[in-house]
């Protein structure tokens, strides 16, 4: 008898959980109060001087990313609005080191690719977000993360792809 399988390829989970974890550097922090949102679960975050977090957005450097909002413990404490991301003032689970499901929002990962967050709309990419991961470079509206590859060539079909953040930049 003749084995099946339904569908072609597996999805690779949900946007902020880590994977392979023998190698997963996870660190906590509030994020900042006075922020108006908080990061949702994969998305990237910068270090603030006063120790808390905040989404990576328009002002986000490579020097400044901090790693992404993984999804390791979280409990609901707003059952109105928190689902999936954490609130200002809330405490933040950052992975600093290993690899981490996200989204790529545009262009197609490479195995050891690189990989950049976009910093700027530009209307020609429709599908690019502010503080979004991406795989292709758009001049000045994208910031190349150094310390970070593409871990496959991979993405299903929910754009989830794994990220490789390959050490830390800030403590």
């Amino acid at each position: 008898m003749p084995g099946q399988a339904i569908g072609i390829q597996m999805q690779f989970g949900y946007p902020g959980t880590f994977a392979r974890n023998g190698d997963c550097l996870i660190i906590n922090r509030p994020v900042k109060g006075s922020d108006t949102e908080g990061p949702k679960f994969g998305d990237p975050v910068v270090l603030n001087s006063d120790n808390t977090f905040s989404k990576f957005g328009a002002t986000g450097t490579a020097a400044s990313f901090a790693g992404v909002a993984v999804r390791e413990v979280k409990q609901t404490t707003d059952y109105l609005g928190s689902v999936g991301q954490y609130l200002p003032s809330q405490p933040c689970d950052v992975i600093e080191r290993g690899n981490v499901s996200v989204v790529c929002n545009v262009g197609t990962p490479t195995a050891g690719g690189a990989v950049y967050i976009r910093i700027t709309a530009n209307e020609s990419i429709p599908a690019g977000v502010v503080g979004g991961f991406e795989a292709a470079a758009d001049g000045a509206n994208t910031v190349q993360i150094t310390n970070a590859k593409w871990a496959t060539g991979l993405k299903d079909s929910n754009n989830v792809t794994e990220l490789a953040i390959l050490n830390r930049i800030n403590p």
